[in-house]
C-alpha cells in the first residue's frame, strides 16, 4: 500500500517550492500579507500525523502546540489549494481530510477525503484515508457507509495498526443494526487484540454481556455480568451499569426462584449499583419500579424523585409516577404526570395509554379516545389492534349516548386540551432552560440551585402545590359541591387539602414541585422514540396492575453512559472533549441515508447536534411532534433502536442548545453506470474480480440543514471559506459500481517458474506482511453487482423456467444435457421426470423407509409460520416484511416422522370438516378463498421444517447412496469432474447428501450456494415444492433490498417481497417441483423455496470444472473475506488440489487457478523467510490424509501451509489454528505461539511448474 508517509513527503515538498516561489514574489513585493508557511520541523511533525491518530493524540497542555500547528497546517493547505486553483496533487486533499478529522471538523475533512476520492484512482489502496473516511461517516451515523469502509481497511489490511478500533466501532454498529452474530463477532476480535483501543477490555467485556440481553439471552448474559463483576480493578462506572443491567433484568425475568426473590435480588443489585453510583437517574427509576411493583409506594416516589432529579426530563420516570397516582386513586396528579410524560415524548405510547385508561376511568370517553388515537400512532405500539378494538367500543358508547349528555356533565378532570396548557409543563420547560443556561456557564452542579429540596414523602406523594388550573378545578367542584359524586368529592377533598398546605407554605400560585420540562420545544436528552422503547421494554403498568406494554426489550439508554467518560477523545482526556462541533450547527452536512430500518420510524426525528465521532458521544435524540409530522429524519439515526443507541450514548451534547430538529433530505445517485457482467475473469480477478473504476463510481449530494444558499467548504479551488455554512457535499461513497476486468488474450509462459517466484522472495523481512494477497498488486475490495443495465422490460420479468423432459435413460446421459445445465444463460435447470428414466427408488428416502433404517438419527427443526408461498408478513400480520425468521431446535427423524403424519391427519380431518360446511362446490371455492385472504394476515399456524438431515455416513445409507450413482456424471455427489470431490475432506451438505423432510409451508429462505457452487435438488414427493429464483448477476440488487431491510444477504434469513423485485426490474423464474424432478441451481442463483405440500428432498452440491464456476466461486471467496464470514469450501487448499489432481484444458480456468498458486506460493515463502529472519523457528508438522483444510480460530480466515498455534495447544496436541494477523495482535512477537509448516516449499513449487496447460479434447466427457 502507498503509505501516508509518501503522501505527506510528496506534500512537504510541494508546500516547500510553492514557499519559495511565495518568498520571491514577496521579495520583488508581489507576496501577500501574512501568508502562513510550514518550517521544515513543522513538516517533519506533520509527517508523522494521520487518522490513525484520531483518539489518541492529546491536543491538552503539550498537546495545544499540536493542535496549533494542526491548526496552521490547514491554513497553509488551504491557500496553498486556492493559489494553485486546485490543481494539487491529490495526497494533499487526503492530508488535509486527516488533520481536519484530528482537529474534529468533520464537515470540511469530509470535504477533503471527497476530494482525494475524486483524484485518486487507487484511493483503496490507502488503509488511512478509507479508515478516516469510515470515522467521519461513523460520526454522522451513517453506519451503512462506515461498515463499508472499515471493511475495506480490514481487506487491504489486515495487520492494520486500528483495527482493534475498527473491530470495536463495527461491533457497535452491527449491534445498532440488529445484525447481532456479526457484533459478536467484531466485539471478540477486539477483545483479543492487545494494542491500544477507546475502550477498555471490561467496557467491551460489557458490550458483549450486554449483546447477549439485547439477543433476550438472559442467562448468558447474567453470566457474563457476573463474571465481569469478578474482574480485578473493574472501574466504577462500569460496575455500576453492570449492577444496574443486572437489577433491571432481575426484575423483568425468571431468572431466579419466584417473584419475591426476583424482586429482592433486583433491589439488592440496583442499591450496590448506586452505592457506586448515587447520580444515575436510571438506577433510581428501576429501583422506582421495583419497589412498585412490591406495593412500596412511598420508597417508589422518592426514587422516582430521585431520578427526575439526576436524570431530569425522562419520561419514563413521569410516566411510573402517574401509574402510582392513579394507583393511589390520585386521578388529577396521575393526569399532570401523564402530560409531563408524553409532553417530554410525544410518541410514548405507555403514557397515552395509561393516560386514556385514567379517563375512562373517570366517565370522559372522548378524552379517552383522543389518548388511545396518539397511542396508535407510535409506530412501534404493539397494541394497536387492541387499542383500535377499544376506540370502536368507546364511540359505540357515545354514539348511543343522549345528545347533549356529556356536555352537561360536570367534569371529573379537565380535558386532554386544557390538560396540554397546564403550567407544570411550562415549569418543566423553565426548569430545562435553567439546567442549559447552567451547562452553558460551566456549572456541573446546577442541582444546586435549581432543585426542590426534599420534602416529607407525604408531601411529595401529594404534590400540595396547586396550579391556576387545579384552582379553576377546585372552585368548580366547590360550585357544584351538592351533585358530586364520590369520586368527584374525593378528587375535591385532595384539592382543598392541598390548598390549605399550600398557604401554610407561602407558595405563590402556579409553583410546582414536580421538576418539569420543555412544553413545545424538545429536552436536551428527551429521547422521544426511544423514551417510548424504553416504556415498552419495562411494561409501564396501568392501575389495575396490568402491563400495557410487553416486557420483550430492556431500556438501556443509560445502560453506558457512564462509560463516556473512559472513553479517550481525539483530544487524548478522560471525558468530553468540547469544540466548537459541539455547538449548535445550523449548517452541518449531512450524509448519506443509512438503509437501516430498525424501525419505520415515521414519527421520530433524529437530531443531528453533536453526534461524536467516539464511540461514547454517538446520541440518537429522536424527537416527535404532532404538528411537525412532515419535519423526520427516520434514518440518518438509530433512536428506532433504544436498546443499542443508548451503548453510543455520550454526554457531548450537553451544550448542543435546543433540541431542534434538523431536517434530512432524502439522498439520490446524481450518475447510473453501466457495468460490464462478463464473466470472464483475469489472474488478477482470480482472488478480487471487481476492480472499481472511479469513472463510475456513484457522486451523492447531500444538501444541507437549513441554508440552502450557503457553500460548503469544499476546497474545489475556488473560493474557500472558512464558514461553517454548507449547501452541498458530494460524498465519496465505496459502494460504487464494480466493473471486473475482462480477461486478456495471454500466453502461458507469463507465469514465472517457481525457482524465480521464490528468487523474488528472499530477504524482503517481515514488513508488511499480510494473507494471501501479499506480494502482487493488491486487487480492490470486491463489491456486489449493480443491476444489469439496460433493464428488462415489465413483461419479461417472469421468463418461463427452462425445462427438460427426460423419457430414457439415454436422455439423462445425452451429453447436451450437461452442456444446457452448466451454461452461465441458464440459471436453472428443472429436469423433469429423471427418476422414472432412471429408474431411481425414491422410496428409499421415503419417511417410513428413514424410520425403518434410522430412526434416532438427528433432524434439525425450524419453527416457522405457515404463509401464502409468494408473501412473507410479520407476525401480527400487519405489513409485508423480508425478514424470515425460525427457531432452531432438535429432534429425531422418528419423531419428525410423527409429526409429519399427524400433521396429514389434521388437514384430513379439517378438510372433511370444511366440506360438510359448504352446500355446493362453487360455496367451498368463495369460503377457501375467504379463509385464504384472512390466514394472510395472521393468526399463523406454526410448523416444523426438519432440515439438513445429514447422510454422509456410507454404513447407515448405504442403500440410499448406492441408489444415486445411478445418476449422470454431472450431477453425482462425487465424480472426477466435480470440484467438490477434490477438496479431499467431507463439507457437510455439499460434498454429502444432506435430507429435508417437510410439511406444508416448510420454507428454505433466500440464499445463493456456499461460495457460489451449483446445487442438485430431487423432489421425493408424495408432494410439490415451489421455487422462486433470480439470476446470478443481479445478487447485488438483492443485497441492497437486504440491506435496506436492516439484514445480512449472508447470514440472515430474508423472503423476498416480489412487489419489491418487480419495482426494481428483477426477472423472477417461478415454478412447480414434482416427485422425481430434478431442479439444478447454476452457479451464483438466488433462490427460495416452499413446500406445497408434504414431502421430502434430497440435495447436495457439486462444482462443474469451468471458468464461470471458478471465478464465481473465488468472488464469494474474496466477498466473504471482507464480510467477516466464514467460507464453507477453502479455495486456496482446493486450487492445489485441483493442480495435483487435474489436466485442465480451459485457457480462463488454467490461468486463474495458476494465477492463485502463484500468489499462495509467493505468500508462503515470504512468511517463512520473514519469520526465520526474525528469529522465529517454523517447525515441520506435515498432513494427515482427508486432513481438513485449517481456519483460524479468531477471525475464520483459510489458513494455508504455515499454522500459527498457541504453544499450549501444540503441547496439549488440540492444534487450535490462528493465522498471522490474529497470531500477532495476540502476542506481537509471536513469542506464545509455534509455527508449524504442513508443506514442503519443494513439494509446492514442483506442483506448480508441473501444472500446464492441457491440450483441448475434441470430446466431451459426460
Amino acid at each position: 500500500m502507498k503509505s501516508f508517509g509518501v503522501s505527506l513527503a510528496t506534500a512537504a515538498v510541494d508546500l516547500s517550492d510553492e514557499e519559495k516561489k511565495m518568498a520571491a514574489r514577496k521579495a520583488s513585493g508581489e507576496g501577500d500579507e501574512g501568508s502562513p508557511s510550514l518550517t521544515a520541523e513543522e513538516r517533519e511533525v506533520l509527517g508523522g500525523l494521520d487518522s490513525r491518530l484520531f483518539g489518541f493524540v492529546s491536543f491538552h497542555e503539550d498537546g495545544a502546540r499540536t493542535k496549533t500547528l494542526l491548526g496552521k497546517a490547514v491554513r497553509c493547505y488551504e491557500s496553498l489549494i486556492l493559489k494553485a486553483e486546485g490543481k494539487v496533487e491529490s495526497d494533499f486533499f487526503c492530508q488535509l481530510g486527516h488533520f481536519n478529522l484530528l482537529l474534529e471538523d468533520y464537515s470540511k475533512a469530509l470535504s477533503a477525503y471527497q476530494r482525494y476520492y475524486s483524484l485518486q484512482a487507487d484511493y483503496w489502496k490507502n488503509a488511512a484515508f478509507l479508515y478516516g473516511l469510515g470515522l467521519v461517516y461513523f460520526y454522522y451515523n451513517a453506519f451503512h457507509w462506515a461498515i463499508k469502509a472499515f471493511q475495506d481497511v480490514l481487506y487491504v489490511d489486515p495487520s492494520f495498526c486500528r483495527a482493534k478500533e475498527i473491530h470495536l466501532r463495527l461491533g457497535l454498529m452491527f449491534k445498532v443494526n440488529t445484525d447481532y452474530d456479526s457484533s459478536l463477532k467484531h466485539f471478540q476480535l477486539a477483545l483479543i487484540d492487545c494494542n491500544p483501543c477507546t475502550l477498555s477490555s471490561a467496557e467491551i467485556q460489557f458490550h458483549i454481556a450486554h449483546l447477549y440481553e439485547t439477543q433476550r439471552k438472559y442467562h448468558s448474559a447474567k453470566q457474563a455480568y457476573e463474571q465481569l463483576l469478578q474482574t480485578e480493578n473493574l472501574p466504577a462506572q462500569v460496575k455500576a451499569t453492570v449492577l444496574q443491567q443486572l437489577g433491571w433484568m432481575h426484575h423483568n425475568m425468571d431468572l431466579v426462584g419466584d417473584k419475591a426473590t426476583q424482586e429482592s435480588y433486583a433491589i439488592q443489585y440496583l442499591q450496590k449499583s448506586l452505592e457506586t453510583d448515587p447520580n444515575s437517574g436510571q438506577s433510581w427509576y428501576f429501583l422506582g419500579r421495583c419497589y412498585s411493583s412490591i406495593g412500596k409506594v412511598q420508597d417508589a416516589f422518592i426514587s422516582y424523585r430521585q431520578s427526575i432529579d439526576k436524570s431530569e426530563a425522562s419520561a419514563d420516570t413521569w410516566c411510573s409516577i402517574g401509574v402510582l397516582y392513579q394507583q393511589q386513586n390520585q386521578p388529577m396528579d396521575a393526569l399532570q404526570a401523564y402530560i409531563c410524560a408524553v409532553q417530554l415524548d410525544h410518541g410514548h405510547a405507555a403514557a397515552w395509554m395509561d393516560l386514556g385508561t385514567l379517563y375512562e376511568s373517570c366517565n370522559q370517553p372522548q378524552d379517552a379516545i383522543k389518548c388511545y388515537l396518539n397511542a396508535t400512532r407510535s409506530k412501534s405500539c404493539s397494541n394497536t389492534s387492541i387499542l383500535a378494538a377499544r376506540i370502536k367500543f368507546l364511540q359505540a358508547q357515545l354514539c348511543n349516548l343522549p345528545q347533549g349528555s356529556l356536555q352537561n356533565k360536570t367534569k371529573l378532570l379537565p380535558s386532554i386540551e386544557e390538560a396540554w396548557s397546564l403550567p407544570i409543563p411550562a415549569e418543566l420547560t423553565s426548569r430545562q432552560g435553567a439546567m442549559n443556561t447552567a451547562q452553558q456557564n460551566g456549572s456541573d452542579n446546577w442541582n444546586s440551585s435549581q432543585t426542590v429540596s426534599h420534602h416529607p414523602v407525604q408531601q411529595e406523594v401529594h404534590s400540595w402545590c396547586l396550579t391556576p388550573q387545579k384552582l379553576q378545578h377546585l372552585e368548580q367542584l366547590r360550585a357544584n359541591r351538592d351533585n358530586l359524586n364520590p369520586s368527584q368529592k374525593l378528587v375535591l377533598e385532595q384539592l382543598e387539602s392541598q390548598f390549605v398546605l399550600m398557604q401554610q407554605q407561602g407558595l405563590h400560585k402556579g409553583q410546582s414541585s414536580h421538576l418539569a420540562g420543555p412544553n413545545d420545544e424538545q429536552p436536551l436528552f428527551s429521547t422521544g422514540t426511544s423514551q417510548y422503547h424504553q416504556a415498552a421494554s419495562t411494561g409501564i403498568q396501568n392501575q389495575n396492575g396490568r402491563c400495557t406494554l410487553p416486557s420483550n426489550s430492556l431500556p438501556q439508554r443509560d445502560a453506558v453512559n457512564h462509560l463516556s467518560s473512559h472513553i479517550a477523545t481525539s483530544g487524548g482526556q478522560q471525558g468530553v472533549t468540547f469544540t466548537k462541533e459541539s455547538e449548535p450547527s445550523r449548517n452541518r452536512p449531512l450524509v448519506p441515508e443509512t438503509s437501516r430500518h430498525a424501525g419505520d420510524t415515521s414519527n421520530s426525528c433524529a437530531d443531528v447536534k453533536r453526534l461524536s465521532n467516539h464511540v461514547h458521544q454517538v446520541m440518537a435524540d429522536a424527537v416527535s411532534s404532532p404538528n411537525h409530522g412532515d419535519s423526520i429524519s427516520p434514518n440518518l439515526l438509530f433512536a428506532d433502536n433504544p436498546q443499542l443507541s443508548a451503548l453510543l450514548i455520550g454526554k457531548a451534547n450537553d451544550n448542543v442548545g435546543t433540541g431542534t430538529c434538523d431536517k434530512v433530505n432524502n439522498i439520490h445517485p446524481a450518475i447510473h453506470t453501466k457495468t460490464d457482467n462478463s464473466v470472464a475473469s483475469s489472474p488478477s480477478s482470480a482472488i478480487s474480480t471487481a476492480t472499481p473504476s472511479p469513472k463510475s463510481t456513484e457522486q451523492i449530494s447531500v444538501t444541507s440543514l437549513n441554508s440552502p444558499h450557503s457553500g460548503l467548504h469544499t476546497i474545489n479551488g475556488e473560493g474557500l471559506d472558512n464558514s461553517q455554512n454548507s449547501a452541498k457535499v458530494d460524498l465519496p461513497l465505496l459502494s460504487h459500481k464494480s466493473t471486473p476486468q475482462i480477461i486478456p488474450s495471454m500466453s502461458v509462459s507469463i507465469y514465472p517458474s517457481s525457482t524465480e517466484v521464490l528468487k523474488t522472495c528472499r530477504n524482503l523481512g517481515k514488513n508488511g506482511l499480510s494473507n494471501s494477497r501479499i506480494l502482487l498488486d493488491k486487487c480492490p475490495p470486491p463489491r456486489p453487482p449493480t443491476s444489469p443495465y439496460p433493464p428488462l422490460p415489465k413483461d419479461k420479468l417472469n421468463p418461463p423456467t427452462p425445462s427438460i423432459y427426460l423419457e430414457n435413460k439415454r436422455d439423462a446421459f445425452f451429453p447436451p444435457l450437461h452442456q444446457f445445465c452448466t451454461n452461465p444463460k441458464n440459471p436453472v435447470t428443472v429436469i423433469r421426470g429423471l427418476a422414472g428414466a432412471l429408474k431411481l427408488d425414491l422410496g428409499l428416502f421415503s419417511t417410513k423407509t428413514l424410520v425403518e433404517a434410522n430412526n434416532e438419527h438427528m433432524v434439525e427443526v425450524r419453527t416457522q409460520l405457515l404463509q401464502p408461498a409468494d408473501e412473507n408478513w410479520d407476525p401480527t400480520g400487519t405489513k409485508k416484511i423480508w425478514r424470515c425468521e425460525s427457531n432452531s431446535s432438535h429432534t429425531t427423524i422418528a419423531k419428525y416422522a410423527q409429526y409429519q403424519a399427524s400433521s396429514f391427519q389434521e388437514s384430513l380431518r379439517e378438510e372433511n370438516e370444511k366440506r360438510t360446511q359448504h352446500k355446493d362446490h362453487s360455496d367451498n371455492e368463495s369460503t377457501s378463498s375467504d379463509n385464504s385472504g384472512r390466514r394472510r394476515k395472521g393468526p399463523f399456524k406454526t410448523i416444523k421444517f426438519g432440515t439438513n438431515i445429514d447422510l454422509s455416513d456410507n454404513k447407515k445409507w448405504k442403500l440410499q447412496l448406492h441408489e444415486l450413482t445411478k445418476l449422470p456424471a454431472f450431477v453425482r455427489v462425487i465424480s472426477a469432474g466435480n470440484l467438490l470431490s477434490h477438496v479431499g475432506h467431507t463439507i457437510l451438505g455439499m460434498n454429502t447428501v444432506q435430507l429435508h423432510m417437510k410439511v406444508p409451508g416448510s420454507r428454505t429462505p433466500g440464499h445463493q450456494e456456499n461460495n457460489n457452487f451449483c446445487s442438485v435438488n430431487i423432489n421425493i414427493g408424495p408432494g410439490d415444492c415451489e421455487w422462486f429464483v433470480v439470476p446470478e448477476d443481479y445478487w447485488g440488487v438483492l443485497n441492497d433490498f437486504c440491506e435496506k431491510n436492516n439484514l445480512n444477504f449472508l447470514m440472515s434469513s430474508w423472503w423476498p417481497n416480489l412487489e419489491d423485485l418487480y419495482e426494481a426490474n428483477v426477472p423472477v423464474y417461478r415454478f412447480i417441483q414434482r416427485p422425481g424432478d430434478l431442479v439444478w441451481i447454476n452457479a451464483g442463483t438466488v433462490h427460495w423455496v416452499q413446500a406445497i405440500g408434504w414431502c421430502n428432498n434430497i440435495a447436495w452440491n457439486v462444482g462443474p470444472l469451468t471458468a464461470c464456476q471458478y471465478k464465481l466461486a473465488v468472488e464469494r471467496y474474496e466477498w466473504n473475506k471482507l464480510q467477516s464470514v466464514k467460507s464453507v469450501v477453502p479455495m486456496i487448499h482446493l486450487s492445489w488440489n485441483i493442480a495435483r489432481n487435474i489436466k485442465v484444458s480451459d485457457p480462463k480456468l488454467f490461468e486463474m487457478i495458476k494465477y492463485c498458486l502463484l500468489k499462495i506460493l509467493k505468500q508462503c515463502q515470504t512468511l517463512k523467510e520473514a519469520l526465520l529472519s526474525a528469529g522465529k523457528e517454523v517447525v515441520w508438522h506435515g498432513r494427515t490424509n482427508e486432513e481438513p483444510a485449517h481456519y483460524c480460530s479468531i477471525c475464520e480466515v483459510e489458513v494455508f501451509n504455515l499454522l500459527f498455534v498457541s504453544n499450549e495447544s501444540n503441547i496439549q496436541k488440540t492444534y487450535i489454528v490462528h493465522c498471522q494477523d490474529c497470531a500477532r495482535k495476540t502476542s506481537g512477537n509471536l513469542e506464545n505461539f509455534v509455527v508449524l509448516e504442513q508443506y514442503k516449499m519443494e513439494d509446492l513449487m514442483q506442483v506448480y511448474d508441473q501444472f500446464t496447460l492441457a491440450p483441448s479434447l475434441s470430446t466431451t466427457s459426460s
